[in-house]
């Protein structure tokens, strides 16, 4: 493909001159300069505005990456086996829950972009500096171990697929993990991009699996828009449970600290962030179709059969997908199971490299070469081998660590809400950017929901028998809290005679606004009720993930 410089087609014959630099956080040089983009170039000293439907289509181009890879990436290996449960064991009964996603989605990776764009500081350092070294520390581990374990999920999607096109196991796992590494080996930010918007387009296999197949639309267009949970009351627990494992694997952690280093590595301004937000939401419709497109043709698949209500594994997905609309039709499956399985290596892998890069201060860069950034490239190597490595041990508990996975991420996803909540109303490090009252409700809001299904989720793992009382109960017990911490803020707001929508934000000036060196920040002063709620989430925090871990063990040996 042709690299396109991005030109602006103002009238005038010359771009005006940059203004003068101001000094920034950004913490490698390397993620400073002209945006390479896997579709089109623009030059670090290009600030002409953008006029005309060519110009800004060429920009756009250029632009997209960050949130097309991050959202196409969370259709991984986890998603497809989540979303085909809920398709053969329900039908179409549980589509409502991606409409609903949809704006989550967009609020929470808006803020992270807005984040990267703004700061050029990475998620885990933002944390580590704002609010100091336990959060950090934590921050970066539990992203690492997390991440150690959805690499291995997602090698376990390889081997599946592989299994189910009569692939060698061993052959697949390492051709894949060599393919996973030398991709972000080139030493070229452009040539990684390339090779995974090029996965990115192969996931439309997603589209024509879907015609073959032919779910009702009717019916998939009445589930979307109508909320109903499937089963009588006796259900109630496992289809909450499968509910909130959509919500897991539809709104991850990693997530939130890829794009935000991956904006930054881009180079993207805030110059920029109309087009990244355009991306975003190529990123985001790609991906509810695709989840859409996976639980429409498992339910179509199954529906009638002695397997509807009986799921397995993906494997058998692929195999009830080929009794249903013949054999292609499983193996596209499959190939899309693969090449989901990788984009999502590539993502998960990548957001620890950045992280560890961000905190240690090392450098870490896809424009740099191995010889640049040796630690960054180490551990992005590492975490992809120990994953292959872990699949291929004759007898590895792969059931086990997959729901350790989906547990542990229910457990941290709360705590990076809400410290992504906290980052992006820190008038220090966003200025001019700070979240809006509207976006701060919305997002308080859903915090509030994950917390809740965290709770549910942890319960559930170490009780089983969990019933539907319980669970109820503890959606009653977590709205009260809310609505009375909702109290305690309004009261305490009007005995301090605060304005409701707080501090008015001056926006002007924005988009040439960066975040000041990290060094220069005045360290942020937490209100009581901030200082108590975090400690609340870290007594929380630390509860849950020792009895995880202890029922995971316990498991393990047998008992």
């Amino acid at each position: 493909m042709t690299d396109t410089t991005i030109r602006s087609t103002a009238a005038a014959t010359a771009p005006a001159p940059a203004p003068a630099p101001h000094p920034t956080a950004v913490l490698d040089d390397a993620h400073t300069g002209d945006i390479r983009g896997a579709l089109g170039t623009i030059r670090h000293d290009d600030t002409a505005p953008r006029r005309g439907l060519s110009a800004k289509l060429k920009t756009l181009l250029a632009i997209v990456g960050p949130g097309l890879i991050v959202m196409v990436g969370d259709n991984d290996a986890g998603a497809f086996t989540t979303y085909g449960q809920a398709g053969q064991n329900y039908g179409t009964h549980l589509l409502w829950t991606l409409l609903l996603l949809v704006p989550v989605l967009y609020v929470n990776q808006e803020m992270v972009l807005r984040l990267g764009a703004v700061t050029g500081v990475g998620h885990a350092r933002l944390i580590l500096e704002r609010f100091g070294k336990f959060w950090g520390a934590f921050s970066v581990i539990d992203l690492f171990l997390l991440n150690a374990l959805t690499l291995v999920t997602e090698f376990i999607g390889i081997t599946l697929a592989a299994g189910y096109l009569g692939l060698p196991k061993v052959g697949a796992v390492l051709l894949a993990a060599a393919v996973i590494i030398a991709s972000a080996f080139t030493g070229s930010f452009r040539r990684f991009e390339r090779i995974a918007i090029a996965l990115c387009a192969a996931s439309l296999l997603l589209v024509p699996l879907y015609f073959m197949v032919h779910p009702s639309t009717g019916q998939m267009a009445h589930d979307f828009v109508v909320p109903h949970l499937p089963g009588g009351p006796g259900q109630l627990s496992a289809v909450m449970l499968l509910i909130i494992g959509i919500v897991g694997t539809t709104v991850a952690p990693w997530q939130l600290f890829f794009q935000q280093s991956y904006v930054i590595d881009k180079r993207i301004t805030p110059r920029y962030m109309g087009y990244e937000k355009a991306d975003l939401w190529i990123g985001i419709a790609i991906v509810v179709l695709g989840a859409a497109a996976l639980m429409g043709c498992a339910a179509a698949a199954f529906a009638g059969t002695s397997g509807a209500g009986a799921f397995t594994d993906t494997a058998g997905i692929a195999h009830g997908l080929a009794a249903h609309a013949g054999k292609l039709a499983g193996v596209l499956f499959a190939v899309a199971l693969l090449d989901a399985s990788i984009i999502g290596a590539f993502a998960v892998s990548l957001s620890t490299a950045y992280a560890i890069g961000d905190v240690f201060g090392i450098r870490h860069s896809l424009h740099r070469g191995v010889g640049g950034a040796k630690g960054f490239y180490g551990v992005y190597a590492g975490l992809v081998a120990a994953a292959a490595a872990i699949v291929l041990i004759p007898g590895s508990p792969l059931g086990l660590l997959t729901e350790g996975v989906q547990t542990l991420a229910g457990v941290l996803l709360p705590s990076a809400s809400v410290f992504l909540l906290l980052l992006c109303n820190d008038r220090a490090v966003l200025g001019p950017w700070v979240n809006g009252r509207r976006t701060n409700a919305f997002t308080a809001a859903v915090v509030g929901v994950l917390v809740t299904l965290s709770v549910i989720l942890t319960a559930a793992v170490l009780f089983p028998d969990l019933g539907p009382g319980t669970i109820l109960g503890i959606m009653a017990g977590c709205g009260g809290a809310g609505v009375l911490a909702l109290g305690y803020a309004e009261v305490r707001r009007r005995r301090k005679g605060w304005a409701r929508g707080g501090r008015p934000v001056d926006r002007t000036g924005r988009d040439d606004w960066r975040m000041p060196p990290l060094e220069t920040l005045t360290r942020p002063v937490l209100s009581t009720g901030h200082k108590v709620g975090l400690a609340a989430l870290r007594t929380y925090l630390l509860l849950a993930m020792v009895l995880v871990v202890v029922k995971i063990v316990q498991v393990a040996l047998g008992h």
